[in-house]
């Protein structure tokens, strides 16, 4: 393979094509062949991250795709993967998250003043990456072609520009017009931008591949540039999405029922949804079908209904309230059916919230099914975790402003240190801790627990249900259709030699200078 820093980037047409599955695929395939491969995102935005933990014993986040991809590349998660986080919160701005700690809130103002800064940070840490790995395949974000993005960009075109490498674009088969709308991203790039992209990749084609293969001739005759491959539409990868809008309404793939009973499960879809990914391990387990409600008569038939995390935990209790949801899940546990809180929709299970950082709106009175308050600190906390929940080891990790600072509850777990953490009242739970349910025995137990409150006596959760197996296999899953269905020998030659030399031009090329907003 390549000496220390070869690369690529795989950019996409638009936004969800696909290219956080598509990086973590060739991730796989390179680690499988003994290649030392780490996986990079300049910037991301997303309000699901992961906790990683430093040599120095400190914790940062990033991105939960870039979690995912290390683990694709059989390496340990570093801030360095996905230096610059965005998580977007309440009035059109985002907090911002510089290599793992959060150094400010911005707007789309303020953010052109901390470009430079950021852009230093990121080719900072590629630079690093690429000392100490034989390959960095990064990932793009939103289009390759934000035209009115490009100056100062530097995770798509940019990044590529300032690291010399090749570039893959994605195109999304799924919503049509494939062939079209990789010609239109690479002929709205100007000629030095068109001279890094060496290629295409067709993601999620369900049919025939005899009516596509014209299509994608012609774009090759037109652009001079190959179509690497054509990934199939697979309903096996669903784990780690980045929000609500890649799930769809129901979550995964639902087995059948081990018991004679299903679980009902409702994830209330809150606008500032954060780190939903917990429901995740749920939806693994056969009889568990876990849905995302938006609206009341969602929660109608649920068994079990989840307040998820949130980036803007007052503002969505505020939209709790509006949307007729808040007496819903008042309703749901008066009845003795379970009712979950996770991170801040535990916080808005309390009697109040204090939030003077993310909303400054003081004090306001949360759903009072919880015994406790909540208050938040400035500086956020990020932790790895253990302990004990309902008799079973339990993992997790802690991301979150907000902290009980009254209230004596029966607490859900107990930490390594013999501290008690979140609260159950009766058929009401809440933790701080995410990842909980990926710990097998515990989540078995729990679902046991909701199944005989909610009245489904015939419910059995399976016994052999391994989620961090379930994630190596949607992670080989990957894999495999990257070697089966990409010229893998293509990608091979452009990580190792990088651009392919003399493309064609394709016009018009970039419209005249597009001001940043």
């Amino acid at each position: 393979m390549s000496g220390p820093g070869g690369g690529l980037l795989v950019a996409g047409t638009t936004s969800d094509v696909g290219k956080s599955m598509v990086t973590a695929g060739i991730c796989r395939w390179l680690a499988r062949n003994g290649v030392r491969v780490a996986p990079f995102k300049a910037q991301n935005m997303s309000n699901n991250s992961s906790v990683v933990v430093g040599a120095d014993g400190r914790g940062g986040e990033i991105g939960r795709a870039q979690a995912m991809q290390a683990r694709a590349c059989g390496t340990t998660p570093d801030v360095r993967f996905n230096p610059v986080l965005l998580k977007p919160g309440r009035d059109r701005s985002s907090q911002v998250v510089l290599l793992g700690e959060a150094v400010t809130t911005a707007t789309v103002s303020d953010y052109r003043a901390l470009q430079p800064r950021l852009a230093r940070a990121a080719f900072g840490a590629l630079a690093e990456l690429r000392s100490e790995y034989d390959v960095v395949v990064c990932e793009g974000a939103g289009s390759v072609t934000e035209v009115n993005l490009r100056s100062g960009d530097f995770v798509n075109m940019g990044l590529a520009r300032h690291a010399g490498f090749p570039v893959v674009v994605v195109g999304d088969a799924d919503r049509g017009g494939v062939a079209a709308t990789l010609f239109g991203a690479l002929a709205l790039l100007e000629p030095a931008d068109q001279r890094l992209v060496s290629g295409f990749v067709v993601n999620k084609f369900r049919s025939d591949l005899s009516l596509l293969r014209p299509g994608l001739a012609g774009l090759s005759a037109l652009t001079g540039r190959p179509v690497h491959g054509i990934l199939p539409f697979s309903t096996e990868v669903w784990l780690d999405a980045e929000d609500l809008h890649a799930y769809g309404r129901v979550l995964g793939r639902p087995g059948p029922p081990h018991g004679t009973e299903w679980l009902r499960v409702v994830v209330i879809g809150v606008p500032h949804m954060s780190n939903v990914t917990d429901a995740e391990a749920l939806a693994a387990e056969p009889g568990v079908r876990v849905r995302f409600g938006l609206e009341p008569a969602d929660l109608l038939d649920a068994d079990l209904v989840v307040l998820p995390g949130s980036k803007a935990t007052v503002d969505d209790l505020g939209w709790l309230r509006r949307a007729g949801l808040a007496g819903m899940v008042a309703r749901h546990a008066a009845a003795g059916r379970p009712v979950l809180g996770i991170c801040g929709g535990f916080q808005m299970l309390a009697e109040s919230v204090r939030d003077d950082v993310e909303s400054r709106c003081g004090s306001v009175p949360g759903l009072g099914l919880l015994p406790v308050r909540i208050a938040f600190a400035e500086r956020k906390k990020l932790a790895l975790s253990s302990g004990t929940a309902l008799g079973a080891r339990v993992h997790g990790y802690e991301i979150h402003h907000g902290a009980v600072v009254a209230g004596d509850p029966e607490p859900l777990l107990v930490d390594a240190a013999g501290r008690g953490e979140g609260a159950v009242a009766a058929n009401v739970y809440g933790t701080h801790w995410h990842g909980l349910f990926e710990s097998d025995e515990f989540r078995r137990r729990f679902l046991t627990v909701v199944a005989r409150q909610a009245g489904r006596a015939g419910f059995r959760p399976a016994p052999d249900t391994c989620f961090a197996a379930i994630r190596e296999r949607a992670l080989d899953i990957l894999g495999d259709l990257v070697e089966q269905h990409l010229d893998t020998a293509a990608l091979r030659h452009l990580i190792e030699a990088g651009p392919a030399p003399e493309l064609p031009f394709v016009p018009p090329g970039a419209p005249a200078a597009v001001p940043f907003p």
